[in-house]
């Protein structure tokens, strides 16, 4: 039950579940205006165009249902040509195909231009002598699977991924930040390659979950468009959704993260071969710098004092000191450079409370 409520509880799982809530409710109120009030003999291209037509945005819904309207149409026009001329055998069954996914290269039509072909199908397969007198009817319950689809997906909650989006980010900044308080903890005492490969690994899969990311913030700048909620929020009947937040530009903050940190986890596996002991003021220092880094890309109300003043502070005192090997300032020096780098990052992503 605990695992079902966390499940529950997630903005893409409620998302997808109302999708489907959505389409069964759009492609049975079809159905039924279909079979009840158009009383068509063969009630299934309304709720079939339904089903196609409530898509993840009210946008994609709009657009992609006018596309589907459009193919059907030629569809069902494609198949009374051939099917009142040639008539219907298996030849000018194939010749309707070869038009209808040619057809479905069309440009302007071409996210659900297959619906040429699907629509012809159903008409050539359905008794054509006895649907020829009806063509007109299977155009309107195309129109009117389209209808209901873009009004369900209108009117019953219209779909906005901003919350899947700011939670996908949330994710992503906490898994960058615990893997530099690992690695914080490992190398304030000694640390192998086998560690480092374990941060590469896990990086690498954080820098999988932003390219799957991108997919989630194209969906949410989508949502947006020709949504009615937003114009209910501009005139004051619904509350307030969120701020607006350019996740893109979040995201390309975060993808600048990934890779400096890359460059940190290669600077500390190529260390693990150099020969001779570590400045211990540098080594506990920089630790303690880095895991409070990460706490602070971790929980963005971590009060913690700026990491890009202790990191100019810890550059000047071991400047000073006099001390280090010049063999070792290299290494040293690109430990530092990729924490400033990501010090720079924390202000910009982690401490955003909108998108967190």
């Amino acid at each position: 039950m605990r695992r079902l409520r966390e499940l529950a509880g997630r903005p893409d799982v409620r998302t997808d579940l109302l999708q489907i809530v959505k389409s069964v409710v759009a492609a049975t109120a079809a159905w039924w205006l279909s079979a009840h009030v158009l009383d068509s003999p063969l009630p299934f291209l309304a709720p079939w165009t339904a089903l196609l037509t409530v898509h993840a945005t009210v946008h994609r819904s709009l657009s992609r249902g006018v596309q589907t309207t459009v193919a059907s149409a030629i569809g069902v026009g494609l198949s009374f040509l051939i099917g009142f001329y040639l008539g219907v055998n298996v030849w000018t069954f194939a010749l309707a195909m070869f038009v209808g996914l040619a057809g479905a290269r069309i440009t302007w039509i071409r996210d659900e231009g297959v619906a040429i072909a699907t629509t012809a199908v159903f008409v050539l397969s359905s008794g054509f002598s006895d649907q020829q007198p009806l063509l007109l009817d299977r155009i309107i319950e195309v129109a009117v699977g389209v209808g209901i689809g873009v009004l369900v997906n209108l009117l019953i909650i219209p779909p906005m991924r901003d919350q899947q989006a700011a939670s996908q980010v949330d994710r992503i900044d906490r898994r960058i930040g615990d893997i530099l308080v690992n690695m914080a903890d490992e190398f304030s005492t000694s640390w192998e390659t086998d560690a480092a490969d374990a941060w590469r690994r896990e990086i690498e899969s954080v820098s999988d979950e932003v390219e799957t990311a991108w997919g989630t913030v194209h969906f949410a700048r989508e949502s947006r468009r020709s949504n009615p909620r937003l114009a209910r929020r501009r005139l004051g009947r619904a509350p307030r959704i969120r701020e607006r937040v350019d996740y893109e530009e979040v995201l390309g903050r975060i993808d600048e993260a990934v890779s400096h940190m890359r460059h940190l986890i290669r600077t500390l596996h190529d260390a693990t071969y150099s020969e001779g002991p570590w400045d211990e003021r540098f080594r506990s220092e920089w630790a303690e710098i880095a895991r409070d880094a990460g706490h602070s890309i971790a929980d963005p109300d971590a009060e913690m004092e700026s990491i890009h003043d202790r990191l100019i502070r810890l550059t000047h005192a071991m400047a000073e000191d006099g001390r280090l090997p010049r063999d070792s300032w290299p290494v040293y020096g690109s430990l530092l450079t990729s924490m400033f780098h990501i010090a720079v990052l924390i202000d910009d992503v982690a401490s955003m409370r909108s998108v967190r």
